[in-house]
């Protein structure tokens, strides 16, 4: 008997729904019905707690097979949500372009490097602009760390799509308004974003 009819026997012994016993591992009523489906494996700590649930051992619900797959099913889960956390953070890192002296001004007869928050040479719809793609940026990358940390899935790509989407235009924008090292720093963290989408899609 497989891990998916196991799952469904042990429910139906103790007359639960999936969305009764959704709650009381914790988790959503979505995944318990793709794993009594056989369309995919809990990670290491839900297999704990359907274990200690029903009073079984891991060894009673899951194959070597089966148990091999799940861990490298968790791994994988992993990797891509340490991944996902690092898109985050280089999100949160568009904060530089506020901070970091990148944007230059002619002061008297010399040019000087300074921080957007000090810039004045620009009109007033294209600071506007920059601020708010940047804070847009900040705020993107801080609600994909917490929904890291909450184990939010949902809306999760949304989110990804929308980061991508902002540092394209930030890249088109920067260039328009002729701020080279803005410029730079803004492509390169588009570039880390991308492997870092690459390797996630790839586990």
């Amino acid at each position: 008997m497989e891990f998916s009819e196991k799952l469904q026997t042990l429910r139906k012994q103790k007359e639960l729904t999936q969305e009764e016993l959704a709650q009381a591992l914790f988790v959503s009523r979505t995944a318990i019905s793709k794993w009594e489906s056989g369309k995919g494996y809990p990670s290491i700590d839900s297999l704990k707690e359907i274990s200690k649930y029903f009073s079984v051992t891991i060894d009673e619900l899951l194959s070597s097979e089966e148990l091999i797959t799940a861990a490298q099913d968790d791994n994988r889960k992993n990797i891509s949500n340490l991944l996902d956390l690092l898109t985050g953070c280089t999100d949160i890192m568009s904060l530089m372009m506020l901070l970091l002296p990148l944007y230059p001004e002619k002061l008297g007869g010399t040019f000087t490097a300074v921080s957007l928050l000090r810039y004045t040479q620009i009109a007033f719809p294209f600071a506007c602009v920059c601020w708010v793609l940047m804070l847009l940026l900040i705020a993107a990358g801080a609600v994909k760390v917490l929904m890291h940390y909450r184990h939010i899935e949902k809306g999760h790509s949304a989110l990804t799509a929308l980061s991508f989407v902002l540092s394209i235009i930030a890249v088109l924008f920067l260039t328009a308004a002729r701020l080279p090292y803005a410029v730079t720093i803004v492509f390169l963290m588009l570039v880390i974003k991308g492997i870092l989408a690459v390797k996630s899609h790839s586990l």
